[in-house]
Protein backbone atom coordinates (compact mmCIF):
# COMPACT_ATOMS: atom_id res chain seq x y z
CA UNK A 1 0.00 0.00 0.00
CA UNK A 2 1.27 3.09 -0.90
CA UNK A 3 0.96 6.12 1.90
CA UNK A 4 0.20 9.46 1.87
CA UNK A 5 -0.35 11.55 4.65
CA UNK A 6 -2.48 14.87 5.87
CA UNK A 7 -2.73 16.85 9.03
CA UNK A 8 -5.75 16.29 11.41
CA UNK A 9 -6.59 19.49 11.43
CA UNK A 10 -6.34 19.95 7.15
CA UNK A 11 -8.74 17.46 7.36
CA UNK A 12 -11.59 20.09 9.34
CA UNK A 13 -13.34 16.60 10.16
CA UNK A 14 -12.13 16.44 13.34
CA UNK A 15 -13.07 18.47 16.66
CA UNK A 16 -10.48 21.72 18.22
CA UNK A 17 -10.50 19.70 21.40
CA UNK A 18 -8.75 16.37 19.61
CA UNK A 19 -6.50 18.65 17.46
CA UNK A 20 -5.18 20.74 20.12
CA UNK A 21 -3.95 17.67 22.30
CA UNK A 22 -2.18 16.56 18.93
CA UNK A 23 -0.79 19.77 18.84
CA UNK A 24 -0.09 19.36 22.78
CA UNK A 25 -1.38 22.68 23.27
CA UNK A 26 -0.32 24.05 27.32
CA UNK A 27 -4.13 25.19 28.28
CA UNK A 28 -5.09 21.55 27.98
CA UNK A 29 -1.98 19.51 29.45
CA UNK A 30 -3.61 19.50 32.97
CA UNK A 31 -6.45 17.33 31.98
CA UNK A 32 -4.44 14.38 30.70
CA UNK A 33 -1.74 12.52 32.44
CA UNK A 34 1.44 11.88 29.57
CA UNK A 35 1.69 12.44 26.06
CA UNK A 36 1.77 9.12 24.76
CA UNK A 37 5.85 9.42 22.92
CA UNK A 38 8.04 6.55 23.71
CA UNK A 39 10.08 8.43 25.39
CA UNK A 40 7.19 9.11 28.50
CA UNK A 41 6.06 5.33 28.57
CA UNK A 42 9.17 4.49 30.81
CA UNK A 43 7.83 7.16 33.51
CA UNK A 44 4.36 5.69 32.92
CA UNK A 45 5.83 1.81 33.00
CA UNK A 46 6.89 2.98 36.98
CA UNK A 47 4.18 4.75 37.64
CA UNK A 48 2.05 1.40 36.98
CA UNK A 49 4.31 -0.70 38.44
CA UNK A 50 4.39 0.78 41.91
CA UNK A 51 0.75 1.22 41.96
CA UNK A 52 -0.88 -2.32 40.18
CA UNK A 53 -1.53 -4.89 43.26
CA UNK A 54 -0.15 -8.66 42.35
CA UNK A 55 -3.21 -10.08 43.59
CA UNK A 56 -4.95 -8.20 41.36
CA UNK A 57 -2.38 -9.46 38.46
CA UNK A 58 -3.80 -13.07 39.74
CA UNK A 59 -7.47 -12.79 39.39
CA UNK A 60 -7.17 -11.16 36.31
CA UNK A 61 -4.91 -14.05 34.48
CA UNK A 62 -7.09 -16.72 36.18
CA UNK A 63 -9.77 -15.08 34.70
CA UNK A 64 -8.61 -14.70 31.18
CA UNK A 65 -7.50 -18.17 31.04
CA UNK A 66 -11.16 -19.33 31.43
CA UNK A 67 -12.61 -17.03 29.76
CA UNK A 68 -10.30 -18.75 26.42
CA UNK A 69 -10.29 -21.91 27.75
CA UNK A 70 -13.54 -23.33 25.60
CA UNK A 71 -11.90 -21.59 22.33
CA UNK A 72 -9.11 -22.18 20.30
CA UNK A 73 -6.08 -19.69 20.78
CA UNK A 74 -3.20 -18.98 18.75
CA UNK A 75 0.67 -19.46 20.32
CA UNK A 76 0.69 -16.06 20.27
CA UNK A 77 -2.01 -15.67 22.93
CA UNK A 78 -0.63 -18.67 24.70
CA UNK A 79 2.84 -16.20 25.29
CA UNK A 80 0.72 -13.38 26.08
CA UNK A 81 -1.78 -14.97 28.83
CA UNK A 82 1.86 -16.46 30.44
CA UNK A 83 3.33 -12.99 30.30
CA UNK A 84 0.52 -11.52 32.12
CA UNK A 85 1.72 -13.34 35.17
CA UNK A 86 5.06 -11.41 35.12
CA UNK A 87 5.02 -8.15 36.74
CA UNK A 88 7.34 -6.32 34.26
CA UNK A 89 4.62 -7.13 31.94
CA UNK A 90 1.93 -4.17 30.76
CA UNK A 91 -1.03 -3.86 28.49
CA UNK A 92 -2.25 -1.16 26.09
CA UNK A 93 -5.95 -1.78 25.77
CA UNK A 94 -8.69 -0.31 22.97
CA UNK A 95 -12.15 -0.92 23.65
CA UNK A 96 -15.27 -0.78 21.84
CA UNK A 97 -19.02 -2.01 21.31
CA UNK A 98 -20.29 -5.53 20.28
CA UNK A 99 -20.79 -4.32 17.00
CA UNK A 100 -22.16 -6.83 14.22
CA UNK A 101 -19.29 -8.14 12.07
CA UNK A 102 -17.05 -5.80 14.12
CA UNK A 103 -19.08 -2.84 12.68
CA UNK A 104 -17.35 0.22 10.90
CA UNK A 105 -13.85 -0.37 9.77
CA UNK A 106 -12.06 2.12 12.37
CA UNK A 107 -12.56 -1.08 15.11
CA UNK A 108 -9.48 -2.80 12.83
CA UNK A 109 -7.91 0.65 13.12
CA UNK A 110 -7.93 1.11 16.61
CA UNK A 111 -6.77 -2.65 17.52
CA UNK A 112 -4.17 -2.67 14.92
CA UNK A 113 -2.83 1.07 16.70
CA UNK A 114 -2.69 -1.40 19.92
CA UNK A 115 -0.68 -4.09 18.77
CA UNK A 116 1.48 -2.25 17.02
CA UNK A 117 2.19 0.10 19.68
CA UNK A 118 2.97 -2.88 21.75
CA UNK A 119 5.78 -3.83 19.03
CA UNK A 120 7.45 -0.71 19.97
CA UNK A 121 7.60 -0.87 23.00
CA UNK A 122 9.18 -3.87 22.86
CA UNK A 123 11.86 -2.27 20.98
CA UNK A 124 12.31 0.39 23.14
CA UNK A 125 11.79 -1.46 26.65
CA UNK A 126 13.73 -4.89 26.05
CA UNK A 127 13.04 -5.82 30.16
CA UNK A 128 9.38 -5.20 29.89
CA UNK A 129 6.86 -7.18 27.82
CA UNK A 130 3.56 -5.42 26.51
CA UNK A 131 0.26 -7.21 25.39
CA UNK A 132 -2.19 -5.63 23.55
CA UNK A 133 -5.77 -5.59 24.87
CA UNK A 134 -9.67 -5.32 23.35
CA UNK A 135 -11.84 -4.77 25.93
CA UNK A 136 -15.45 -5.64 25.04
CA UNK A 137 -18.12 -3.38 25.89
CA UNK A 138 -20.30 -6.19 26.71
CA UNK A 139 -22.25 -4.42 29.34
CA UNK A 140 -23.54 -1.96 27.22
CA UNK A 141 -26.93 -1.73 26.25
CA UNK A 142 -27.33 0.62 23.36
CA UNK A 143 -28.82 -2.32 21.01
CA UNK A 144 -29.43 0.04 18.28
CA UNK A 145 -25.91 1.41 17.89
CA UNK A 146 -24.56 -2.31 17.21
CA UNK A 147 -27.36 -3.76 15.61
CA UNK A 148 -26.20 -3.15 11.77
CA UNK A 149 -23.09 -2.47 9.25
CA UNK A 150 -22.10 -1.57 6.09
CA UNK A 151 -21.19 -4.42 3.23
CA UNK A 152 -20.44 -2.32 0.27
CA UNK A 153 -23.73 -0.08 -0.36
CA UNK A 154 -26.06 -2.75 1.45
CA UNK A 155 -27.35 -2.11 5.17
CA UNK A 156 -27.02 -5.62 7.25
CA UNK A 157 -29.32 -5.32 10.48
CA UNK A 158 -30.32 -7.85 13.17
CA UNK A 159 -33.91 -6.71 13.62
CA UNK A 160 -35.17 -7.15 17.13
CA UNK A 161 -35.91 -5.79 20.59
CA UNK A 162 -33.30 -6.08 23.36
CA UNK A 163 -33.08 -5.62 26.86
CA UNK A 164 -29.83 -5.54 29.15
CA UNK A 165 -26.57 -5.63 28.63
CA UNK A 166 -25.74 -6.56 24.84
CA UNK A 167 -23.31 -9.37 25.80
CA UNK A 168 -25.75 -11.74 27.35
CA UNK A 169 -28.30 -11.48 23.66
CA UNK A 170 -29.24 -14.54 22.45
CA UNK A 171 -27.67 -15.28 19.00
CA UNK A 172 -31.16 -17.67 17.90
CA UNK A 173 -32.32 -14.95 15.78
CA UNK A 174 -29.87 -13.94 14.43
CA UNK A 175 -29.54 -16.25 11.21
CA UNK A 176 -31.51 -14.41 8.76
CA UNK A 177 -29.61 -11.16 9.00
CA UNK A 178 -26.36 -13.19 8.61
CA UNK A 179 -28.12 -15.59 5.92
CA UNK A 180 -28.65 -12.14 3.68
CA UNK A 181 -24.87 -11.06 4.36
CA UNK A 182 -23.81 -14.26 2.87
CA UNK A 183 -26.15 -14.22 -0.15
CA UNK A 184 -24.32 -10.70 -0.74
CA UNK A 185 -20.86 -12.26 -0.31
CA UNK A 186 -21.41 -14.46 -3.34
CA UNK A 187 -19.02 -17.52 -3.65
CA UNK A 188 -15.73 -16.20 -4.43
CA UNK A 189 -12.50 -17.09 -2.10
CA UNK A 190 -12.38 -14.24 -0.16
CA UNK A 191 -16.50 -14.69 0.15
CA UNK A 192 -16.11 -18.30 1.57
CA UNK A 193 -13.26 -17.26 4.20
CA UNK A 194 -15.91 -14.67 5.49
CA UNK A 195 -18.65 -16.97 5.72
CA UNK A 196 -16.31 -19.50 7.14
CA UNK A 197 -15.47 -17.01 10.07
CA UNK A 198 -19.21 -15.99 11.11
CA UNK A 199 -19.64 -20.11 11.17
CA UNK A 200 -17.01 -20.20 13.44
CA UNK A 201 -17.99 -17.33 15.79
CA UNK A 202 -21.83 -16.45 15.52
CA UNK A 203 -22.50 -20.05 14.92
CA UNK A 204 -20.68 -21.63 17.49
CA UNK A 205 -21.47 -19.13 20.33
CA UNK A 206 -24.56 -19.23 22.83
CA UNK A 207 -24.48 -15.09 23.25
CA UNK A 208 -23.15 -11.91 21.43
CA UNK A 209 -19.85 -11.96 23.91
CA UNK A 210 -19.02 -15.25 23.20
CA UNK A 211 -19.27 -14.71 19.44
CA UNK A 212 -17.47 -11.23 19.04
CA UNK A 213 -14.42 -12.78 21.34
CA UNK A 214 -14.65 -15.59 18.63
CA UNK A 215 -14.65 -13.64 15.66
CA UNK A 216 -11.85 -11.11 17.19
CA UNK A 217 -9.56 -14.06 18.04
CA UNK A 218 -10.19 -15.08 14.20
CA UNK A 219 -8.90 -12.11 13.16
CA UNK A 220 -5.98 -10.97 15.09
CA UNK A 221 -5.12 -13.92 17.86
CA UNK A 222 -1.81 -14.70 15.84
CA UNK A 223 -0.82 -11.25 16.82
CA UNK A 224 -1.60 -12.27 20.42
CA UNK A 225 -4.12 -9.54 21.48
CA UNK A 226 -5.79 -10.78 23.88
CA UNK A 227 -9.62 -10.13 24.79
CA UNK A 228 -11.09 -9.84 27.82
CA UNK A 229 -14.76 -9.71 28.72
CA UNK A 230 -15.42 -7.43 31.58
CA UNK A 231 -18.47 -8.93 32.92
CA UNK A 232 -17.43 -11.65 35.46
CA UNK A 233 -17.51 -11.64 39.32
CA UNK A 234 -13.87 -12.36 39.65
CA UNK A 235 -13.02 -9.36 37.99
CA UNK A 236 -15.63 -7.25 39.64
CA UNK A 237 -14.97 -7.76 43.28
CA UNK A 238 -11.51 -6.33 42.54
CA UNK A 239 -13.58 -3.26 41.94
CA UNK A 240 -15.83 -3.58 45.13
CA UNK A 241 -14.21 -0.58 47.00
CA UNK A 242 -14.83 1.83 44.32
CA UNK A 243 -18.42 0.60 43.88
CA UNK A 244 -19.28 0.94 47.62
CA UNK A 245 -17.76 4.33 47.35
CA UNK A 246 -19.80 5.72 44.48
CA UNK A 247 -22.72 4.47 45.55
CA UNK A 248 -22.18 6.12 49.36
CA UNK A 249 -20.59 9.48 48.83
CA UNK A 250 -20.71 9.83 44.62
CA UNK A 251 -17.42 10.68 44.27
CA UNK A 252 -17.21 10.22 40.44
CA UNK A 253 -20.16 12.61 40.12
CA UNK A 254 -18.34 16.02 41.83
CA UNK A 255 -15.01 15.04 40.28
CA UNK A 256 -15.69 15.38 36.82
CA UNK A 257 -18.46 18.06 37.40
CA UNK A 258 -15.48 20.08 38.92
CA UNK A 259 -12.90 19.20 36.21
CA UNK A 260 -15.22 20.28 33.65
CA UNK A 261 -15.77 23.96 35.06
CA UNK A 262 -11.93 23.81 35.05
CA UNK A 263 -11.41 22.71 31.44
CA UNK A 264 -13.95 25.82 30.66
CA UNK A 265 -11.75 28.06 32.76
CA UNK A 266 -8.36 26.61 31.93
CA UNK A 267 -8.95 25.20 28.34
CA UNK A 268 -11.97 26.83 25.97
CA UNK A 269 -15.30 29.03 27.86
CA UNK A 270 -17.45 27.61 24.97
CA UNK A 271 -16.72 24.15 25.26
CA UNK A 272 -19.21 21.16 25.86
CA UNK A 273 -18.73 18.43 28.24
CA UNK A 274 -18.46 14.94 26.02
CA UNK A 275 -20.44 13.47 28.76
CA UNK A 276 -22.36 14.45 31.87
CA UNK A 277 -22.04 12.75 35.18
CA UNK A 278 -24.73 11.47 37.10
CA UNK A 279 -25.41 11.42 40.47
CA UNK A 280 -24.59 7.93 41.14
CA UNK A 281 -22.57 6.58 37.72
CA UNK A 282 -23.24 3.11 37.89
CA UNK A 283 -26.31 0.57 36.64
CA UNK A 284 -27.75 -2.37 38.13
CA UNK A 285 -27.72 -5.58 36.07
CA UNK A 286 -30.87 -7.42 36.10
CA UNK A 287 -32.23 -10.76 33.79
CA UNK A 288 -34.63 -8.06 32.32
CA UNK A 289 -32.47 -4.88 31.81
CA UNK A 290 -29.51 -2.87 32.84
CA UNK A 291 -31.38 0.03 35.57
CA UNK A 292 -29.54 3.00 36.19
CA UNK A 293 -29.20 3.54 40.05
CA UNK A 294 -30.73 6.33 41.84
CA UNK A 295 -30.74 7.24 45.46
CA UNK A 296 -32.90 9.20 48.07
CA UNK A 297 -32.41 9.49 51.36
CA UNK A 298 -33.37 6.25 52.74
CA UNK A 299 -33.08 3.58 49.76
CA UNK A 300 -31.69 3.00 46.25
CA UNK A 301 -33.98 3.13 43.25
CA UNK A 302 -33.97 1.56 39.89
CA UNK A 303 -34.72 3.86 37.44
CA UNK A 304 -38.01 2.78 35.14
CA UNK A 305 -39.21 -0.54 37.73
CA UNK A 306 -40.71 -0.46 41.19
CA UNK A 307 -37.76 -2.03 42.32
CA UNK A 308 -36.32 -0.61 45.33
CA UNK A 309 -33.54 -1.62 48.31
CA UNK A 310 -32.29 -0.73 51.67
CA UNK A 311 -28.70 0.89 52.02
CA UNK A 312 -27.31 -1.69 54.44
CA UNK A 313 -29.13 -3.87 51.98
CA UNK A 314 -27.69 -2.61 48.13
CA UNK A 315 -24.05 -2.57 49.96
CA UNK A 316 -24.21 -6.01 50.93
CA UNK A 317 -25.23 -6.43 47.45
CA UNK A 318 -21.65 -5.16 46.24
CA UNK A 319 -19.89 -7.87 48.55
CA UNK A 320 -22.17 -10.91 47.45
CA UNK A 321 -23.01 -10.36 43.52
CA UNK A 322 -20.23 -7.25 42.61
CA UNK A 323 -21.09 -8.43 39.00
CA UNK A 324 -24.39 -6.91 39.23
CA UNK A 325 -22.88 -3.49 39.05
CA UNK A 326 -21.99 -1.95 36.03
CA UNK A 327 -20.11 1.00 35.55
CA UNK A 328 -21.14 3.73 32.81
CA UNK A 329 -19.04 5.77 30.99
CA UNK A 330 -17.91 8.14 33.57
CA UNK A 331 -16.73 4.83 35.86
CA UNK A 332 -16.30 2.28 33.16
CA UNK A 333 -12.48 3.68 32.52
CA UNK A 334 -11.96 3.68 36.26
CA UNK A 335 -12.80 -0.44 36.15
CA UNK A 336 -10.34 -0.94 33.26
CA UNK A 337 -7.36 0.77 34.69
CA UNK A 338 -8.35 -1.05 38.10
CA UNK A 339 -8.50 -4.28 36.91
CA UNK A 340 -5.40 -4.08 33.96
CA UNK A 341 -1.77 -3.15 34.48
CA UNK A 342 -2.53 -0.52 31.58
CA UNK A 343 -0.14 1.77 30.43
CA UNK A 344 -1.98 3.29 27.46
CA UNK A 345 -5.60 3.18 26.50
CA UNK A 346 -6.36 3.75 22.68
CA UNK A 347 -9.43 5.37 21.30
CA UNK A 348 -11.31 7.92 18.45
CA UNK A 349 -11.74 11.34 19.16
CA UNK A 350 -14.74 10.84 20.98
CA UNK A 351 -13.60 8.73 23.63
CA UNK A 352 -11.24 10.79 24.14
CA UNK A 353 -12.38 13.66 24.68
CA UNK A 354 -14.43 11.94 28.08
CA UNK A 355 -11.03 10.65 29.28
CA UNK A 356 -10.38 14.25 29.53
CA UNK A 357 -12.82 14.69 31.88
CA UNK A 358 -11.57 12.14 34.33
CA UNK A 359 -7.93 12.83 35.90
CA UNK A 360 -9.61 13.95 39.06
CA UNK A 361 -11.61 11.08 39.28
CA UNK A 362 -8.29 9.01 38.58
CA UNK A 363 -6.96 11.01 41.62
CA UNK A 364 -9.57 10.82 43.90
CA UNK A 365 -9.54 6.69 43.55
CA UNK A 366 -5.59 6.62 43.98
CA UNK A 367 -5.69 5.14 40.47
CA UNK A 368 -3.10 6.44 37.59
CA UNK A 369 -3.80 8.15 34.71
CA UNK A 370 -3.26 6.52 31.67
CA UNK A 371 -1.87 8.06 28.51
CA UNK A 372 -4.02 8.40 26.02
CA UNK A 373 -3.51 8.00 22.25
CA UNK A 374 -5.89 8.50 19.42
CA UNK A 375 -5.85 5.79 17.14
CA UNK A 376 -5.12 5.51 13.31
CA UNK A 377 -6.88 7.36 10.73
CA UNK A 378 -7.38 6.13 7.37
CA UNK A 379 -8.70 6.17 4.15
CA UNK A 380 -8.83 3.10 1.50
CA UNK A 381 -8.52 3.89 -2.02
CA UNK A 382 -8.20 1.67 -4.92
CA UNK A 383 -5.36 2.56 -7.69
CA UNK A 384 -8.53 2.75 -10.02
CA UNK A 385 -10.07 5.44 -7.78
CA UNK A 386 -6.78 7.33 -7.62
CA UNK A 387 -6.55 7.71 -11.07
CA UNK A 388 -9.76 9.07 -11.17
CA UNK A 389 -8.94 11.31 -8.83
CA UNK A 390 -5.87 12.71 -10.62
CA UNK A 391 -8.36 13.32 -13.43
CA UNK A 392 -10.57 15.31 -11.57
CA UNK A 393 -7.04 17.50 -10.63
CA UNK A 394 -8.26 17.08 -6.55
CA UNK A 395 -5.84 17.64 -4.25
CA UNK A 396 -5.71 15.53 -0.99
CA UNK A 397 -7.33 18.68 1.03
CA UNK A 398 -10.52 18.87 -1.13
CA UNK A 399 -11.09 15.51 -0.44
CA UNK A 400 -12.05 15.65 2.37
CA UNK A 401 -14.63 18.60 2.05
CA UNK A 402 -17.69 18.40 3.33
CA UNK A 403 -19.60 17.02 -1.08
CA UNK A 404 -21.45 20.49 -1.31
CA UNK A 405 -18.77 22.35 -0.68
CA UNK A 406 -16.69 19.71 -3.00
CA UNK A 407 -18.87 20.62 -5.60
CA UNK A 408 -19.16 24.51 -5.38
CA UNK A 409 -15.08 24.51 -5.10
CA UNK A 410 -14.82 22.28 -8.34
CA UNK A 411 -17.76 24.07 -10.48
CA UNK A 412 -16.37 27.24 -10.04
CA UNK A 413 -12.68 25.99 -11.09
CA UNK A 414 -14.22 24.27 -14.41
CA UNK A 415 -16.65 26.69 -15.34
CA UNK A 416 -16.05 28.92 -18.71
CA UNK A 417 -17.86 31.85 -16.45
CA UNK A 418 -16.57 33.78 -13.46
CA UNK A 419 -19.68 32.66 -11.04
CA UNK A 420 -17.86 34.64 -7.99
CA UNK A 421 -19.19 38.01 -7.54
CA UNK A 422 -17.34 39.62 -4.96
CA UNK A 423 -16.47 41.64 -7.01
CA UNK A 424 -20.08 43.16 -7.43
CA UNK A 425 -20.02 42.87 -3.54
CA UNK A 426 -17.39 44.78 -2.76
CA UNK A 427 -18.19 47.70 -4.98
CA UNK A 428 -21.89 47.61 -3.80
CA UNK A 429 -19.71 48.07 -0.58
CA UNK A 430 -18.37 50.82 -1.40
CA UNK A 431 -20.95 53.02 -2.93
CA UNK A 432 -23.16 52.78 -0.06
CA UNK A 433 -20.03 53.57 2.26
CA UNK A 434 -20.09 56.69 0.25
CA UNK A 435 -23.97 57.01 1.02
CA UNK A 436 -23.70 56.51 4.55
CA UNK A 437 -20.64 59.39 4.54
CA UNK A 438 -23.55 61.58 2.86
CA UNK A 439 -26.20 60.56 5.34
CA UNK A 440 -23.94 62.21 8.05
CA UNK A 441 -23.46 65.24 6.62
CA UNK A 442 -27.64 65.67 5.93
CA UNK A 443 -29.48 64.02 8.22
CA UNK A 444 -28.32 61.10 10.26
CA UNK A 445 -31.66 59.63 11.13
CA UNK A 446 -31.51 57.85 8.09
CA UNK A 447 -28.56 56.01 9.05
CA UNK A 448 -30.62 52.97 9.63
CA UNK A 449 -32.65 52.75 6.41
CA UNK A 450 -29.75 53.02 4.45
CA UNK A 451 -28.09 49.89 6.50
CA UNK A 452 -31.14 48.06 5.83
CA UNK A 453 -30.93 48.65 2.45
CA UNK A 454 -27.01 47.71 2.01
CA UNK A 455 -28.01 44.53 3.95
CA UNK A 456 -31.15 44.17 1.62
CA UNK A 457 -28.55 44.40 -1.82
CA UNK A 458 -26.09 42.30 -0.53
CA UNK A 459 -28.27 39.38 0.62
CA UNK A 460 -30.12 39.20 -3.19
CA UNK A 461 -25.88 39.03 -4.95
CA UNK A 462 -25.62 36.27 -2.65
CA UNK A 463 -28.69 34.80 -3.43
CA UNK A 464 -27.71 35.45 -7.36
CA UNK A 465 -24.56 33.93 -7.10
CA UNK A 466 -26.20 30.67 -5.94
CA UNK A 467 -28.66 30.36 -8.57
CA UNK A 468 -25.84 30.72 -10.50
CA UNK A 469 -23.63 28.35 -9.05
CA UNK A 470 -26.89 25.80 -8.82
CA UNK A 471 -27.22 26.89 -12.86
CA UNK A 472 -23.51 26.00 -13.94
CA UNK A 473 -23.97 22.80 -11.83
CA UNK A 474 -26.91 21.82 -14.26
CA UNK A 475 -24.57 22.46 -17.18
CA UNK A 476 -21.49 20.61 -15.73
CA UNK A 477 -24.17 17.98 -15.04
CA UNK A 478 -21.82 15.06 -15.96
CA UNK A 479 -18.82 16.12 -14.32
CA UNK A 480 -20.90 16.80 -11.28
CA UNK A 481 -22.03 13.31 -11.30
CA UNK A 482 -18.83 11.72 -12.20
CA UNK A 483 -17.39 14.10 -8.74
CA UNK A 484 -20.42 12.47 -6.28
CA UNK A 485 -19.88 9.11 -7.22
CA UNK A 486 -16.03 9.22 -6.91
CA UNK A 487 -16.52 11.06 -3.33
CA UNK A 488 -19.29 8.74 -2.22
CA UNK A 489 -17.39 5.26 -2.80
CA UNK A 490 -14.52 7.39 -0.57
CA UNK A 491 -17.29 9.09 1.86
CA UNK A 492 -19.89 7.14 2.24
CA UNK A 493 -23.06 9.31 2.84
CA UNK A 494 -20.90 12.55 3.25
CA UNK A 495 -19.24 10.79 6.34
CA UNK A 496 -15.63 9.46 7.17
CA UNK A 497 -15.13 5.79 5.30
CA UNK A 498 -14.04 4.18 8.96
CA UNK A 499 -17.32 5.53 10.37
CA UNK A 500 -19.53 4.22 7.97
CA UNK A 501 -18.00 0.99 5.95
CA UNK A 502 -17.36 -2.85 7.54
CA UNK A 503 -14.31 -4.13 6.77
CA UNK A 504 -15.59 -7.02 4.88
CA UNK A 505 -16.08 -4.35 2.05
CA UNK A 506 -12.31 -4.26 1.37
CA UNK A 507 -11.17 -8.03 2.33
CA UNK A 508 -13.55 -9.15 -0.30
CA UNK A 509 -10.92 -7.30 -2.68
CA UNK A 510 -7.85 -7.51 -1.22
CA UNK A 511 -8.45 -11.06 1.27
CA UNK A 512 -6.18 -12.70 3.50
CA UNK A 513 -3.46 -10.01 2.87
CA UNK A 514 -5.45 -7.16 3.99
CA UNK A 515 -4.95 -7.09 7.57
CA UNK A 516 -1.15 -7.86 7.48
CA UNK A 517 -0.99 -5.06 5.27
CA UNK A 518 -2.06 -2.74 7.47
CA UNK A 519 -0.62 -3.36 10.58
CA UNK A 520 2.70 -3.15 8.03
CA UNK A 521 1.79 0.16 7.54
CA UNK A 522 -0.19 1.54 9.81
CA UNK A 523 2.16 3.75 12.35
CA UNK A 524 0.23 4.43 15.89
CA UNK A 525 2.55 7.44 16.94
CA UNK A 526 1.99 8.98 14.10
CA UNK A 527 0.15 12.13 14.38
CA UNK A 528 -1.16 12.14 10.60
CA UNK A 529 -4.69 11.32 8.69
CA UNK A 530 -3.05 8.51 6.86
CA UNK A 531 -4.40 7.75 3.16
CA UNK A 532 -3.66 4.44 1.57
CA UNK A 533 -3.86 3.40 -1.94
CA UNK A 534 -4.37 -0.03 -3.13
Amino acid sequence: MQKKFISFEETKRFSKLITSYLDQAEQLKPFYGLYPSVENFKKQIALKKESYPDTHRKILVETLKAQYSSITHSKAVVKNLKLLEKENTFTITTGHQLSLMTGPLYFLYKIISTINLCKRLKETYPKSDFVPVYWMASEDHDFEEISSFRYQDKSIRWPREAAGAVGEMSLEDLQPALDLFKQHLGESTNAKQLKKWIDESYLKSKNLSEATLRLVNILFGEYGLIVIEPQHPALKSIFKPILKEELQVNPSFKAVNSQVEDIKKGYNTSYTPQVNPREINLFYLTPNGRYRIEKNESTFHLHGTEQSFSKAEFIKLVDTHPERFSPNVILRPVYQECILPNLCYIGGGGELAYWFQLTSTFEHFGLPFPMLLLRNSALLNSKKLAKKIEMLNLETPDLFLKRNALLNKKVRQISNIDLDLSPLKEQLKKQFDSLQQLVKKTDASFQGAVEAQQTKQLKGIKHLEKRLLKAQKRVLKDEVERLVLLHEQLFPNDNLQERVLNFSSFYMELGSEFIPELIEVLDPLNPDFVLLEY
